[in-house]
This record gives C-alpha cells, structure tokens and sequence, in this order.
C-alpha cells in the first residue's frame, strides 16, 4: 500500500526539511578509500563577501547535476565547496563599515584591520553556504576549505618559495592596471570596460626647428606630461623626413624624439601617435621597444606628482582641464571633437583605472605556459565547447607575465623579509626570526599581499591537503570537471592547469565545461545600474529551487549565454505541479497495491499487460536511452528536454487516462499487472528527474510502494541496467498507441478549432486505407470514444466530406483521415469569415518567418533554440495555412 502526498506540491515545506535529512544522513561525503571509481569536482570558490547570484546558481546547477548523476551510478563522488578570501572585495566592505564608526584602516593599523577582517569572516562567512543548500548543492560540507586555510597557506608558500628559486618569481617595475582609492594593483578581471561618451582632442607639437607641427588626437590629454617620443609608420610618406627629428611637449617644454614603428596605423587619426610608456599600455611595449625614457606623472592616490611640474597635486580629471585650458591659452589645442570610446572602471570603487608604472611582484609565464598548451593541444585536457580550445591557446601563445601582488593587507601576506643591516631578502615558507645572510634579527616582511588568483590557482591540489601527498589527492586528484564561465578561463583556468603541472605533475582536470554568462531576458548582462539583476534565492521562495534548476537545464546550450525569463520559470513551476498531481493520481489508484518482494526487479505477468502498458515502456526505454546519451556528451538541455516532454506529454497527459477503464475495471489481473507497471514507472521517472529537480522527487520517491532508502543513492536508470523491464515494452504497441492518441488529438484539435463545448457529443468518421489501421483503431474503440466524447464513431470510408472538418493523421505506415460533421454544430458564414481572417494573419506570419531565417546576420547571431523554434513554427504555419484552405472549400 502506497502513502498519499498532499493536496498540493509546496516546496517550502519540502525543501529544507529534505536537505537538513540528506546531508545528516551523509548521503553527500566522499570516501578517501573506497571500491567504486572515483568523480570529484571543485567548486570555483564564490567570495567570502557575496551572495549566490544568478551566475552561481546556474554554474552551481550544472556541477549538482553531473554530482547526483554520477553519484547514481555507482560513483565515490566528491563535490569539493570552499570560498575565496577574495582581498580587496573583503577589505572593501570592512573598510565601509570602519567608516561608519569614523576610523581608517591606517588609524587602526595593519594588526587590529585583520583581526577585524577575520571577525566579520566568522560572522558573515558562511551566509553564501547556506543559499547554496538552498538550491541543493550536495557538496560534501565535511571537506570546505577557505583560501587562507592554515594549508592553503601552507601551499601558498611553498609554491612561492619554490617559483622564486626556480627564478621565475621576481621584483621589477612594469605597467599595471591601478586603482587610485584603493591605491593597489589590479587586474583585469576587477577592471569593468564602459562606453564613455568624451572628446578626443587634437593638439599640436611645435617641432624643436620652428618649421611646424605635429597634430597629435588624444582622450587623455594630460598624460602628456609625460610623452617621451612621438611616433609614426615608417612608410608614411608624409613624415619619413621627419623620422629621428624632435619636437617640443607643450606646456612642460621637454624636447622628444619622432620615432617610427610600424605599429602606427597612418589611416587612423593624423597618423601621428604620442608615446607615454609609463601610461599606456601599447606606448609600454614601444617604450621597451624603441629604449624611451618612462616617466610616471601619478601617485598612489592616482594624483599628479612633481613630475607633472605645475598641475603636481591635481587629480586626474582637474589635471586634465587644466591641462586643456592651457592648451587653448597657447593656441596648441587645435580642435575637440566628440568620441565615445571603452574606459576601464575600478570594478570595487567605479574609479577610473589608470595604467601605472609600478614596483611589483610577477611571475614568468613562458616556461610554464608551453606544457599548459601541450595538455590541451593533444586532448589531455578536453574544452566543452570545443570553440573555447582556440581561444585558450590564442591567449597562452600570447601570455604576458603575471603580476601577483596587491597593496592590501587583508590575503597571503608575500613571504620575503627585507634585511634592514644588509639589504637581502630572505624568502621563505616559514617566518624567519633573522636574516638567513647576515643572521642579524632587523627584519621586516613585505607590505604586499598575494594575488587573489594565485592561492585561487592552486585550488586544485591545496584543497586536498597538497603539499602532503594525501590519501583524498590520491583517490581525487585530477578532478573530472571544471565547470565556469568564459570569462576566467585566462585568470583561473589557465593558471590552475599552469601551477597544476608543475607542482603536481599531472593535469588539475580532464574536462572544461564552460557555459555563457546570465542575461535577462531582453539578451542584456545582468547590473545593477539597469536594474534587471535577478536574486536567485527570491526565485526559489516564489517558485521552488527545482523549478530554477530545471529552467537552467532545459536552456542551457554549453558555451552560449542563457537569457532568464520569470515567465519562463513559470511554466516549469507548472512542470513541478504537473509532476506532483500525476504522481498524486496514480499512488491513488495503488491504494490497494501490495509491493513485490522483488521491489524494483519485479516484471509484472507478460500476458496480463495491456497494449497501454507496452506503450509507456517503450516510451520509458526511448526516454532512458535519450537521456543517458546525452548526460555522457554533456548534452544537458537535450536530456531535460526528453524528460519534460515523456514526463508531461506521455505519462501524464496520455497513460494516465488510457489506464483508468482499467483501474476502473473488473479484470482483476489485468488492474494488478497495470498497477505493478504504474508503480515501476513512477519509480523510474524520480529517478531520471532526480539529478535536475533533486527535492520533489525525493518527497515523491519517499511515498512510492517500489523505492530505495532515498532517491538521491538510487541507481540511475540507464537501458543496461534496466533491460529486463524495459523489454516489456513494445515497437508495435508504441506505433499502434501514438495512432491512437494522435486521432484523439486530431478530434480535440477539430474540436478547439471549430469552438465545440467538450461537454458536447460529437459524430466522428475515421477514413481508413488499410485492414491493419481498421484492427488498430477497432481494437482500441472504447478508449477513441472515451477520450474524443463521441457519440458515433464509424471506421471505414472517407465518404461525403462537404461541410465536414477533415484532419489528416500518418503514424509511420497507417494513414487516417479523421472526419468530423459540422451541420448543426458551427455558423458555416461565421467560420469562413473565421477562416479568411485567420489566413491573413497566418499568411504574414509565413512572410515574416521566411525573411527572417533568409537573413545571414539573425541566423549567425540568434540563440539555436530561437532559430530551431521559428523553422518549426514556418512549418507548422505552412500545414495549417494549407488545411485552412482545405477546409474553406469544403464549408462554401
């Protein structure tokens, strides 16, 4: 005898509860010594600082559905959560709430900040964990690691001292990405490119020999101030005898060279470029280049500084109107002109970030980048999709050296002490008490933190207990699965697999699955300033944490940006209920229904089941097949798509209904072998459900009369493991059951067509070409009659046809036409007018439809699922335009 569910699915009420028993249980720990194969995945760690965003419950959702998928099937899985200390976000916040008492982290001093940090790291640290049992992340929560960890740290270190040996550690000046109030170094990751709508200015520089100028456009025209060349291509015909000459940097009066590199496009601007390599990126590398002085203008506050001469002091902005005001006083500034162009912003403080001639720590990228390209060039490493190996190799094979410190205090403080005696420097993994050269004790550690990324980089390996050769590294490391975004395969991905192969000899993972990033449902990215942000967590409190999920397995197209739609999230809300009120149904029809022994291996007797049963086990074995095809390709929305559509259209909407005469009936072994069939199929579908929709399915599962301990430790159906029950099913039964239901569909579509009342009894003619079709449909009368609410049904003949509604119907070999009489049902003058309004507009839709997938451009740049969906509405479109006007000259 099976439990009854509630009147209706609410998912408070299911959620936590369900969770709470899950993780008691230990459903979710990984063993470091077992028999099964081993699965692990690391969670890129979110900030300490944040919340779940709609970016994270999408990453999060794919990682828990590979998690409970393999875990399923047999797997020792490991899903691995940690957090990141994420340095200048957290002093950020700590440092806004010091402001509300009035007091600067410098006023408190290095000391007492970090024990501030670490206090509202306890209080509000795990705030991101909790939100992730909200949307089911089983991770193993035993194994949580936070990147300063007494052994991350321990990592950290070593592989600091160890780089710095090898010599591919060192101290030098170069041009970093700086923020002025935070006054650090940051990178690319924290910059936020926005469209700026500014003026380029036009100023000219008098050459030193008084024969003219040389017009040089700008947006930033007080970084002037510290040109040391000016350059143009070499073949350009207009300034070759120039080419070695100086001119003069107005306003500071300093006498530089005109310099030429083919870097200089003579098409763009006047073809004259002004150098500043201690400002800009691009005039860095020509500084290096062509030997050029570099000359920093800025401070650390990202103000002027005295080799700005008169304008030391300004801030940027104020700099630079006094710099035009100037300009224009001595007749130098020879035009402004509108310009919108890409201006990076300081994605903590919204600042500008200014390019800065910095002393900082970095780390030589090529030696290690060569065997980080190998792994992927020779598939060791395999990026899903394949489109994104391209773009890694493009970036390796043109790597930069990294910069791995930060002006903060809050991180892995860098281990080097400066000796105040002697001036060496002593790295080291442990604090030394002296200096290792002179042995005298006047010591001091450097200011600077570590990269974020660089502890984030050994996350692979640290979080297993690396540098001790742990029994988890073991059994765990490499992992199976990275699963992120696009946008930090260079920051993340390709320094994990960097620092992978040189500490740990072997690759961090064998698979990349990089999915898009969250847009709204306009295809806009998601921000504050527009206002369309999504909070994940108020989508699980108004429609359940497996509706979410589901909308994101359904849609999500591996590489391509998901556009979130609340609509959408909607109908599978609906998708839930759906589940839940079939589900509800049917264990009310196993009342008296005793579970076999056998539980999930019992087969019900052969000869007792009905062609209805035949039916949704040959659709169960289709739909097991589906899945489990595209689980292994990481096909995700395929599979979710072939589940929704068994689940609502076949199971639900179809032998449900076709099973009730029998569950209704007086044949005792046919109701018993339906009711074995019922119960093993319901099984079956929380299971294939499982891994998407973890928490209904789990309640359900809890209430069958054919279950396991718990869903989320039951075997994943798969055709292997289930041969036995899925040979019950049959192809003939399948064929002659979709004829069926695709005539009672034909009836109901005539029916909502022609505005029948379905509390009307209808006559219905079914014309048939065949003797085995005839068998077919005369075999299954009572349930055609049944579900169409028809009063007489005749199978044979088409016969007179005239003022009738006529639906063709083909099921593989068999051809029916079904026939429907109208007189006295519809206003024959009414529906023509009907007909010929509905043409119009169908007839526009078909042009508007064909131009549409006519056009390269909407082609190239269109979703799949939008491009797929309008070719299947051209279609459908052009059929019922054609029955239209079928049915027009039948009705006139």
């Amino acid at each position: 005898m099976s439990e009854q569910l509630s009147d209706r699915y609410n998912p408070a009420d299911v959620e936590n509860r369900t969770y709470q028993w899950w993780e008691n249980a230990g459903y979710f720990k990984a063993q470091d010594q077992s028999t099964k194969p081993p699965f692990s995945i690391i969670l890129p760690p979110p900030n300490v600082t944040g919340f779940l965003h709609i970016g994270h419950a999408l990453d999060h959702t794919i990682q828990d559905m590979l998690i409970r998928w393999k875990r399923m099937n047999g797997y020792n899985t490991m899903w691995l959560p940690g957090t990141d200390h994420a340095g200048i976000a957290t002093q950020s916040v700590v440092e806004r709430e010091l402001k509300k008492t009035g007091v600067t982290r410098h006023e408190l001093g290095r000391e007492k900040f970090v024990e501030k940090v670490w206090e509202w790291k306890h209080q509000y640290g795990n705030r991101i964990y909790s939100q992730m049992r909200r949307l089911g992340d089983s991770c193993d929560w035993d194994r949580a690691v936070f990147t300063l960890d007494e052994g991350v740290s321990k990592a950290v270190r070593k592989v600091f001292v160890t780089l710095h040996k090898k010599g591919l550690i060192y101290r030098g000046q170069r041009l970093v990405n700086w923020s002025g109030p935070l006054e650090t170094a940051i990178s690319d990751l924290e910059v936020e490119h926005r469209q700026i709508k500014g003026s380029l200015f036009h100023i000219n520089y008098p050459l030193e020999d008084g024969s003219g100028v040389l017009t040089v456009a700008t947006t930033r025209p007080e970084t002037m101030l510290g040109d040391t060349a000016l350059c143009v291509n070499p073949e350009d015909e207009r300034y070759k005898h120039l080419i070695g000459k100086n001119v003069i940097v107005p306003l500071i009066n300093r006498k530089i060279k005109i310099i030429a590199d083919a870097y200089v496009d003579p098409a763009f601007g006047s073809g004259v470029v002004k150098i500043t390599p201690a400002h800009d990126f691009n005039d860095y590398k020509i500084g290096k280049t062509h030997h050029l002085e570099f000359i920093n203008i800025l401070n650390k506050k990202a103000e002027l500084n005295e080799n700005a001469g008169p304008y030391q002091g300004l801030k940027v902005q104020e700099a630079r109107k006094r710099v035009l005001e100037d300009l224009k006083a001595q007749n130098l500034l020879a035009k402004e002109e509108p310009y919108v162009h890409s201006v990076g912003h300081c994605e903590r403080s919204g600042a500008v970030v200014e390019p800065f001639l910095s002393e900082q720590w970095f780390i030589k990228m090529d030696g290690l980048a060569t065997p980080a390209k190998r792994v992927v060039e020779n598939g060791t490493i395999r990026f899903e999709p394949e489109s994104w190996t391209k773009v890694y190799l493009h970036w390796m094979n043109n790597i930069e050296d990294w910069c791995i410190s930060r002006q903060l205090w809050w991180g892995h403080r860098i281990p080097v002490w400066y000796c105040n005696d002697c001036g060496h420097q002593t790295v080291a993994e442990v604090d030394p008490t002296a200096c290792e050269k002179c042995g005298k004790t006047h010591i001091q550690q450097d200011n600077d933190v570590l990269d974020t990324w660089f502890s984030s980089g050994l996350w692979p390996f640290s979080t297993m207990g690396w540098p001790n050769e742990t029994e988890t590294l073991k059994t765990f490391y490499p992992t199976n699965y990275l699963v992120t975004g696009h946008d930090i395969i260079f920051f993340w991905v390709a320094r994990m697999i960097m620092l992978g192969l040189e500490f740990k000899r072997d690759v961090p993972f064998r698979t990349v699955y990089i999915h898009g990033l969250v847009r709204d449902s306009q295809g806009r990215k998601m921000s504050k300033s527009l206002g369309n942000s999504i909070d994940p967590i108020e989508m699980i409190d108004k429609y359940g944490a497996d509706a979410l999920r589901f909308s994101f397995a359904a849609h999500l197209f591996s590489g391509k940006d998901f556009k979130f739609s609340e609509q959408r999230l909607e109908g599978y809300r609906n998708f839930m209920n759906k589940i839940w009120n079939a589900a509800r149904f049917a264990l009310s029809n196993l009342q008296d229904f005793e579970a076999p022994k056998e539980g999930v291996k019992a087969l019900p007797n052969k000869a007792d089941i009905s062609v209805f049963d035949q039916w949704i086990i040959s659709k169960l074995a289709e739909v097991t097949k589906e899945v489990e095809e595209a689980l292994e390709h990481e096909k995700f929305s395929d599979a979710a798509v072939a589940l929704y559509q068994f689940v609502w259209n076949q199971f639900c909407d179809w032998y449900i209904e076709f099973t009730k005469p029998i569950m209704n009936g007086t044949n005792a072994a046919e109701k018993k072998a339906t009711q074995l069939v019922i119960a093993q199929v319901l099984n079956r579908i929380m299971r294939l459900l499982h891994p998407f929709t973890p928490f209904i399915t789990e309640e359900i599962y809890q209430k069958l009369p054919i279950k396991g301990e718990a869903c989320v430790i039951d075997q994943y159906p798969n055709t292997r493991n289930d041969r036995e029950f899925l040979s019950l099913g049959s192809a003939s039964a399948a064929m002659e059951i979709d004829l069926v239901k695709e005539v009672i569909s034909a009836i109901r579509n005539i029916r909502g067509e022609n505005r029948i009342s379905p509390a009307v009894k209808i006559n219905v003619r079914l014309g048939i070409t065949s003797e085995q079709t005839q068998k077919i449909l005369g075999n299954n009368r009572s349930a055609i009659v049944t579900l169409g609410r028809i009063e007489n049904l005749e199978i044979g003949e088409d016969g007179n046809m005239m003022k009738c509604a006529v639906a063709p119907v083909v099921v593989k070999d068999a051809q029916v036409k079904v026939i429907i009489p109208l007189e006295g049902l519809v206003d024959f003058d009414e529906e023509v007018k009907r007909i010929n309004k509905t043409m119009e507009k169908l007839q526009k839709d078909i042009g508007m439809l064909s131009n549409k997938l006519s056009n390269e451009k909407f082609i190239a740049n269109a979703d799949e699922d939008v491009v797929a969906a309008d070719k299947v509405l051209l279609a459908q479109s052009k059929v019922h335009l054609d029955s239209l006007r079928d049915a027009l000259t039948r009705f006139q």
